[in-house]
């Protein structure tokens, strides 16, 4: 791993962005497994797959995070919310296929 000061050309940037969104896809699946479990859940306790409160909530933390690493929030608001909106997509398939 090489820090952005440590590169000192194109293909370093490339490799270290490559690396990172490797990282990131790990980490999604991993999110992907907890929406699985959470469509479970959901399922077994009579919950739709849409918790608006819940939707505000991550907006709401994903802004501030966003913020607080001195980015400007919307751009990773409106990824998040394409995120939800696939979690939501996968709960609701979920409960389609346990009917």
């Amino acid at each position: 791993m090489k820090s952005p000061q440590d590169c000192k050309n194109m293909a370093d940037i490339r490799a270290e962005i490559d690396r990172l969104d490797t990282a990131l896809m790990q980490l999604l699946e991993q999110r992907v497994a907890y929406i699985d479990a959470a469509a479970q859940i959901k399922a077994r306790d009579g919950l739709p797959a849409r918790l608006n409160d819940r939707v505000d909530e991550v907006l709401s933390n994903i802004a501030r995070h966003a913020e607080n690493a001195g980015l400007e929030p919307q751009p990773y608001v409106d990824m998040w919310r394409l995120l939800i909106e696939a979690a939501i997509a996968r709960e609701e398939a979920y409960f389609k296929k346990g009917q």
